[in-house]
């Protein structure tokens, strides 16, 4: 279940209907899949090879599917982060700047945990401390950046309208080393 924690007051959204409705008025989508519906041996695994995501995409497909034909996503992959991914602390660097997209960044997570933190219209900045089953859609041109929690491993489904032109753009905010 996601929390959300607002950088500038700390006051902390919690509940699916509350997590909902507040990202909602912030133009961002929020769902939530079963990750129970996974194989025991997937569930909380983040160390997973090219057989276990093609399992994860086929027990996830009627949910991609419906989510794609909603937003308009064309493709579909999974990405697994955990302690044996090469170069995982530069990689991570790289995630946690704030930047933007020219189209939605989706992720769908299946194991292990992390965070968005967005740029909301009007409370400043606010994380979004994603669980198994949490699915979020930052919109396009909304300033961002993932990070992954303490446990540091995490399995998401990614949805791209076009996986060649998702390239991050960063973005320069002062406001946001003020909210840190």
């Amino acid at each position: 279940m996601a929390t959300i924690v607002i950088r500038d007051t700390q006051e902390t959204i919690k509940g699916t209907d509350e997590v909902r409705a507040f990202l909602e008025s912030q133009e961002v989508l929020y769902e939530h899949w079963d990750p129970t519906k996974l194989p025991t041996e997937l569930q909380g695994n983040c160390k997973i090879g090219d057989e276990e995501k093609a399992q994860i995409l086929e027990t996830f497909d009627e949910d991609i599917r419906s989510l794609a034909d909603r937003r308009g996503y064309k493709k579909w992959d999974v990405i697994a982060l955990n302690e044996d991914t090469p170069d995982l602390e530069t990689l991570l660097k790289k995630f946690e700047q704030v930047h933007t997209h020219t189209e939605d960044e989706v992720r769908a997570i299946t194991a292990g945990s992390g965070s968005f933190v967005i740029k909301g219209a009007d409370t400043g900045y606010f994380d979004v401390q994603l669980e198994p089953g949490d699915v979020i859609s930052v919109p396009v041109d909304t300033p961002h950046f993932f990070t992954l929690s303490d446990e540091r491993q995490v399995v998401a489904v990614r949805l791209f309208i076009d996986p060649e032109g998702w390239v991050a753009h960063k973005f320069d905010d002062p406001a946001f080393v003020a909210s840190k």
